[in-house]
């Protein structure tokens, strides 16, 4: 099976890779399509938003396309950046500035966190979607911990593995990150389809 990936974020391609290659699923960008596209991010929520970039790609595809939007959500600041995740760091010069930043932004409270992500899928010629939630919980760090994964990753605290994100080697994080969940309802759905 082959399937367009409605990305350009490179750690975003190395996850899905990762998680749905070993499961016989070919991954295809847009890149290796030639799709040339920004699409503006408007919606209101995590699943509106992967909705608008699947349906974006549709007119310069027949493959299935799937599209996520994520986010981390810090309890204690209403669930901030939420939707604005990766723009709160564009817009500070990079995520060890957008570290700092929520650190500021949380002395003296609970630093209790949680990262979300909502897949959209396209079946083949459809624009009629199919949504994948999954959600990791855990607390923000007062400093980055390790090498390892992308974005917020480093500061990131999973309280089920009790474990920092950025000690994980990949294997593991994809199975138990908002991404790995959310990708492991969508493999669930096609596998009933396969």
């Amino acid at each position: 099976m082959r399937i367009l990936l409605a990305s350009n974020n490179l750690g975003k391609v190395k996850e899905y890779l990762d998680i749905l290659s070993p499961k016989g699923i070919e991954i295809l960008t847009m890149k290796d399509l030639g799709i040339e596209i920004d699409v503006e991010e408007n919606g209101k929520t995590y699943e509106e938003n992967a909705f608008i970039k699947a349906k974006a790609l549709r007119p310069y595809t027949d493959l299935p396309i799937i599209a996520d939007d994520s986010g981390l959500e810090v309890l204690e600041l209403d669930r901030f950046p939420g939707l604005f995740t990766a723009r709160f760091a564009s817009s500070l010069g990079g995520y060890p500035n957008a570290f700092d930043e929520l650190n500021k932004r949380l002395e003296g409270k609970k630093k209790d966190a949680r990262f979300v992500c909502h897949i959209a899928y396209l079946p083949e010629k459809s624009e009629e979607a199919h949504f994948f939630e999954g959600i990791c919980e855990g607390f923000i760090l007062d400093k980055a911990v390790g090498e390892n994964g992308f974005g917020y990753d480093p500061i990131f605290f999973s309280k089920e593995l009790n474990k920092p994100f950025g000690t994980l080697d990949e294997e593991i994080k994809n199975r138990y990150s908002h991404r790995g969940k959310a990708a492991s309802k969508l493999l669930d759905f096609l596998s009933k389809g396969l």
